[in-house]
């Protein structure tokens, strides 16, 4: 497996949605009663794979779930699944709700995609960045695991990116939508590594 990763030029590193809102105990999916103990969990094993992908110069890609502040862009999560989101002001742009953890502030030459729907791929500039950096191998990264993660993983998998899913660097509001998800992903969508094998394939 760690093979496949030993072509920098040709992989990229997605971290998916790391942001206040999700990740920090007062952020707005914790202000709405979630447990978001699992995606701050995951901070560190980011931390370690942003890391070591510019050691290696593979290319780092943050995305944000971002909506308008009026919610106007909200959709059918916003305005019938989940109308508490806008009651909070959850991920609002240009808020510090929707902002990146402080853990994983983009560099300079880091890439920033924002969205507002599970994919990254959906309505987003992110497969012209993947097609200009000659990207075949996507690493992903991020929360949550069962939704945006998931949903961008089986994305990159049918546009056949070579996709590979971080364990112990994802986190989910549940554990058990965590584990089904990489079961699921490892089992017809890419593979399941953790952040030392990773980080071992772009060393070597």
């Amino acid at each position: 497996m760690g093979i496949e990763l030993n072509t920098p030029e040709a992989t990229a590193l997605l971290v998916i949605d790391m942001q206040n809102g999700f990740c920090h105990p007062s952020g707005s999916f914790a202000q709405l009663g979630l447990d978001v103990s699992m995606c701050t969990a995951a901070i560190p094993g980011c931390e370690s794979l942003v890391s070591a992908a510019r050691a290696a110069e593979v290319p780092v890609i943050f995305t944000r779930y971002v909506y308008r502040p009026d919610y106007r862009d909200g959709g059918v999560l916003v305005h019938d699944l989940m109308p508490a989101l806008a009651s909070a002001k959850s991920l609002a742009a240009g808020t510090w709700d929707a902002a990146v953890v402080d853990e994983l502030q983009p560099g300079p030459a880091d890439f920033v995609v924002d969205k507002n729907r599970y994919s990254a791929f959906y309505g987003s500039g992110l497969e012209p960045i993947l097609t200009s950096l000659g990207v075949r191998r996507l690493v992903i990264c991020g929360v949550t695991t069962n939704m945006c993660v998931e949903t961008t993983a089986r994305d990159a998998s049918q546009r056949d990116y070579h996709t590979f899913v971080v364990s112990d660097a994802t986190g989910e509001l549940d554990r058990a939508r965590h584990d089904t998800a990489l079961a699921t992903l490892g089992f017809g969508f890419g593979r399941v590594l953790t952040a030392a094998e990773v980080a071992a394939a772009w060393e070597s």
